[in-house]
C-alpha cells in the first residue's frame, strides 16, 4: 500500500500487486516441513465426504511468476471465447449459462459466465450491474428443476482469466452433502443419467429464456 498525497496517513491500494516475490505471509510458512491436522479441521465436520486416516500434504515451494491461465494472453488464447455460443444452454447479448463437461453428478451443475473476454477486476460497469439480477434468475431456473434445496454459487479464478461463476444445485434432504464441501462431493457420486441430465438443461434453458436471451439446450 502507498500513502495518498491528497490525504496524508490514509492507505489506498495500488494499481496492480506486485506478485514477482513471495509476500510477507508465504514468507513465514513453514515450506518443506509436515503440516498438523488441527482438532477442528474439516475432516471433523459430518459434512466431510472421506474416512480413514488422513495426512496434510507438506506445502511446495511458490512458482514466481506464477503460470498463465488460460485465456491469460486475450480471447484469442481462451478457450470458453472459442466456444461458440451453440453450445450454451443459453445466451444473451451479453450474457451465456453453459454446462460444465459432459457428465454431471448432481442435479445440476453450470457456469454463467459474460461473452466478452472480461476477469471481474475488468468488468464493464454495465455487465457488472446485470450481474446480480443474472444469478438471481440463474438460480430460481436451477431451482424450477425440483427437488433442489440450494444452489450454490462459486467463483474460482485460478484455472482462466475469462470470468465464471459456478452454480451448484445440492439435491433436498441430502444435509451430509451441504455447504462448501459439496464440489468434493461431486467427484465421488454417481453419474447423472444422460436423459436426466439433458432435461435439466432444457428446463433451465427455458427458464431463463422466459425473462429473456435464447435456449439453446436440445
Amino acid at each position: 500500500m502507498t500513502t495518498s498525497p491528497d490525504a496524508p496517513g490514509i492507505s489506498v491500494v495500488p494499481d496492480a500487486a506486485d506478485t514477482s516475490e513471495p509476500g510477507g505471509y508465504v514468507a513465514r510458512l513453514p515450506i518443506g516441513e509436515p503440516l498438523p491436522l488441527g482438532d477442528l479441521s474439516l475432516t471433523t465436520w459430518e459434512t466431510f465426504p472421506f474416512t480413514g486416516e488422513l495426512r496434510v500434504k507438506a506445502l511446495t515451494a511458490p512458482v514466481l511468476p506464477e503460470p498463465p491461465r488460460s485465456g491469460e494472453g486475450g480471447p484469442g488464447e481462451c478457450r470458453a471465447c472459442a466456444s461458440g455460443v451453440e453450445e450454451s444452454l443459453w445466451a444473451d447479448d451479453h450474457w451465456r449459462l453453459d454446462p460444465v463437461g459432459d457428465q454431471d453428478r448432481l442435479p445440476a451443475v453450470v457456469m454463467l459466465r459474460p461473452r466478452g473476454h472480461h476477469d471481474f477486476t475488468d468488468l464493464p460497469v454495465e455487465r457488472a450491474a446485470e450481474l446480480g439480477p443474472l444469478l438471481q434468475r440463474a438460480e430460481r431456473a436451477v431451482l424450477s428443476l425440483g427437488g433442489i434445496a440450494r444452489v450454490h454459487i462459486n467463483r474460482w479464478g485460478d484455472g482462466s482469466a475469462h470470468l465464471h461463476f459456478w452454480l451448484i444445485a445440492r439435491p433436498a434432504g441430502m444435509t451430509q452433502l451441504r455447504g462448501s464441501l459439496l464440489p468434493l462431493w461431486e467427484e465421488v457420486l454417481p453419474p447423472v443419467p444422460d436423459a436426466e441430465r439433458r432435461a435439466a438443461h432444457i428446463r433451465i434453458a427455458a427458464s431463463l429464456a422466459a425473462g429473456g436471451g435464447t435456449a439453446y439446450a436440445r
